[in-house]
């Protein structure tokens, strides 16, 4: 299947690469494989911290830039941590312009140990995404640690995961055929 829509970016503000963050991040490229999408993943835990910090230049970190720019997708996935998301999505959206995500779909996934910190979507990676200019998917994911087993997501999380990035998808689809 061809993708009708232009590149898609699934970035990971976890620092464990074996997160229930980063599992649904994976399962989310899987779905938007499925739907043909061309995707880059960054794990920010990987890139060096003095070029994330904004210290000095790396061509890894200006890569990432570059292709969270260039998205027509996006999902971004953290865990909790203190009520809002991960410094390392703090730190990489400090380097981006107001309009560096200007038009983008942003699907927010999140992860925490209780229900109690839901609105970390809402009241986090909401503002933080739109920022930059993007559109914040409204059918973002939020998973506390019950919804997991052995560190993998059950099916009933699996399923509410591939209609996010479904949602989101559709509506990217939607934005670029409005503006073609």
């Amino acid at each position: 299947m061809t993708s009708s829509i232009g590149p898609a970016i699934l970035i990971s503000g976890s620092p464990s690469p074996t997160s229930r963050s980063r599992a649904l991040l994976e399962l989310a490229a899987r779905a938007l494989d499925e739907l043909g999408a061309e995707t880059t993943l960054v794990d920010l835990a990987a890139l060096p911290a003095a070029a994330l910090l904004g210290r000095e230049r790396d061509p890894a970190v200006d890569a990432a830039l570059a292709a969270a720019g260039n998205a027509e997708l996006a999902v971004i996935a953290t865990p909790v941590y203190r009520a809002t998301y991960t410094g390392l999505l703090k730190v990489f959206f400090d380097q981006m312009r107001t309009d560096t995500m200007r038009d983008t779909v942003v699907l927010p996934i999140a992860t925490a140990a209780s229900p109690e910190h839901a609105l970390a979507i809402t009241h986090g990676l909401a503002p933080l995404v739109a920022s930059v200019g993007a559109i914040v998917y409204p059918g973002g994911v939020f998973a506390t640690d019950a919804e997991f087993q052995g560190g993998r997501p059950v099916a009933a999380l699996e399923s509410r995961l591939t209609q996010a990035v479904s949602g989101a998808y559709a509506l990217a689809r939607a934005l670029r055929a409005r503006v073609s």
